[in-house]
């Protein structure tokens, strides 16, 4: 699967409700997500516990760029008790806690995350079929960011894993 996405510091969370609500984006509520991620050879690998029993083992490969960044990645359903596993076979590089508000709008999905240990952050993630080009998400994307007042400065290129071993980004 495929997206393009970004990354943010967010400034004020009750203003980009306000704009989530304006652009009609639909509200899905608030996710608690903990994210354990492995050593991996290759990309990043991270395991997602929700905390209500579920859990996604979660396979990514995205560049280390402020901006809109193409993301190709792999989910897969699977037990929270495969993070013991998975420790044991590749070891723990670090977890991140956060809660996620999550919004769509048309094919992007819109978080507003408080991460434990970090602040709050903004994600536009568009999806990508398997017929668009990078292009489409990216037109979604700048769109947002204005709708967003999303600056330049605001961008981040790490991921909430670097972010957690002290690359701010």
């Amino acid at each position: 699967m495929r997206n393009v996405e970004i990354k943010a510091r967010l400034r004020d969370r009750d203003r980009a409700l306000a704009v989530c609500a304006e652009i009609g984006a639909a509200p899905q509520g608030d996710l608690h997500q903990m994210d354990t991620y492995f050593r991996a050879p290759s990309g990043r690998l991270k395991l997602r516990d929700f905390g209500d029993g579920r859990a996604e083992l979660i396979h990514y490969h995205r560049p280390d760029v402020a901006g809109a960044k193409l993301s190709e990645y792999e989910v897969v359903p699977c037990e929270p008790g495969l993070a013991g596993l998975l420790s044991r076979a590749l070891g723990v590089v670090t977890v991140v806690e956060k809660t996620r508000t999550l919004s769509l709008w048309k094919s992007v999905r819109i978080h507003l995350d408080l991460v434990a240990g970090l602040g709050d952050f903004l994600e536009f993630e568009a999806a990508l079929g398997e017929m668009d080009d990078e292009a489409a998400g990216q037109g979604q994307i700048a769109w947002l960011r204005e709708r967003f007042a999303v600056r330049d400065e605001d961008l981040l290129s790490t991921s909430y894993l670097e972010m957690m071993l002290g690359d701010s980004g």
